[in-house]
């Protein structure tokens, strides 16, 4: 009968007995024979990963060559560059006289109407987009409405504006700057947006706060009531948002249905492009880079404003948000009397919402 050695450790009483303890085993020798689970681990085996490099690599390649790509002008990309952007430069930076001044001019025009296309569109999908939005969020809606609504906001989406504009609104009103064409173009953008303002919308619905609805519920409120009173306060920041980055996206949008012939920029400059006339190219693109960037300013600061609330200055210090009236760090009223932070007769509370 084989006698279990004191102090064998856990496990040692089922232990097979070739991996025993050993006996009077020395110094820095292992006191079990190595089983598997003393074993390094297997290092994986990266032959999947290199397999599938591979793959990705040959696709690549089938990929260029099937749509016959010429691969060698990517080698005279740097000189084309600086070719194409001398002759656009020598445009924006000659002397401007009656002519050059009406291609400035023609060109602003043409994108501020692309501008107000792409406003005629933001109006038109934010206009819908509310309703269709409370309809298609699933903790304002009973399940078959929001279903439908679901699979034909999903339906908008698929479809983009190109298609939308080039299938359906181009034929029907015409093409061209001005009357049909840019209607066409907005009712574009318009029923594109829809699409995506409403998902959105939706979304930003769900994630509400449930206990201005519960306690709206409790007093008592019908369904309209509880919209208006517990959840349009809290979404209607967001949603303004949306509406305002949708907008930032319409005017790229518009500059592209122009070249398609809803009128705008787009147009103008499929004329210019189809004569190579780099000069008037380079104007038209520089109008474009401008009158975006200032549009994106300038709803980057609404959107700033609406979500974030007031930013207010007091006395010189740094901007604070608005605290309804807490004393700012700046030389206020209390400074300027001499009164020290630690006599201030203001709440704890107070001085901390004014970052003293």
């Amino acid at each position: 009968m084989n006698k279990r050695p004191i102090n064998a450790g856990p496990g040692s009483a089922s232990r097979p007995e070739h991996q025993q303890p050993a006996q009077n085993s020395e110094p820095g020798q292992p006191r079990f024979a190595p089983d598997a689970l003393d074993r390094r681990p297997v290092r994986p085996s990266r032959l999947g990963y290199n397999a599938g490099m591979l793959a990705v690599g040959i696709i690549f390649i089938a990929a260029i060559y099937g749509t016959g790509m010429d691969a060698r002008a990517l080698l005279d990309l740097p000189a084309s560059i600086i070719r194409y952007g001398q002759l656009m430069a020598a445009g924006v930076f000659q002397i401007p006289d009656e002519t050059v001044a009406g291609y400035w001019s023609q060109s602003f025009d043409a994108m501020f109407e692309s501008v107000a296309i792409a406003w005629v569109g933001t109006m038109v999908g934010a206009l819908f987009s509310l309703p269709l939005g409370f309809m298609a969020a699933r903790n304002m809606s009973p399940l078959p409405v929001y279903v439908v609504v679901r699979f034909i906001l999903s339906v908008i989406r698929a479809v983009p504006e190109i298609i939308f504009a080039i299938a359906i609104m181009l034929p029907l009103f015409g093409f061209g700057s001005g009357g049909g064409g840019a209607l066409a173009g907005a009712m574009a953008l318009g029923i594109s947006s829809i699409g995506t303002l409403s998902k959105l919308i939706s979304e930003a619905i769900e994630a509400v706060d449930g206990g201005p609805l519960e306690s709206s519920r409790a007093s008592g409120s019908n369904h309209l009531q509880l919209i208006r009173w517990a959840v349009l306060p809290q979404v209607m920041p967001e949603v303004i948002a949306i509406w305002l980055y949708r907008f930032e996206v319409n005017i790229r949008a518009s500059a592209i249905l122009g070249v398609l012939g809803a009128g705008g920029i787009g147009s103008l400059l499929s004329t210019v492009f189809g004569a190579r006339d780099w000069d008037r190219i380079g104007i038209v693109l520089v109008v474009i880079i401008l009158v975006t960037m200032v549009v994106d300013q300038i709803s980057a600061f609404i959107r700033h404003r609406v979500i974030h609330g007031p930013t207010v200055r007091h006395g010189g210090g740094e901007p604070q948000e608005d605290d309804g009236g807490a004393p700012g760090p700046g030389p206020g009223p209390a400074s300027q009397a001499g009164t020290s932070v630690e006599k201030d007769p203001a709440p704890k509370s107070t001085r901390a919402a004014a970052g003293l």
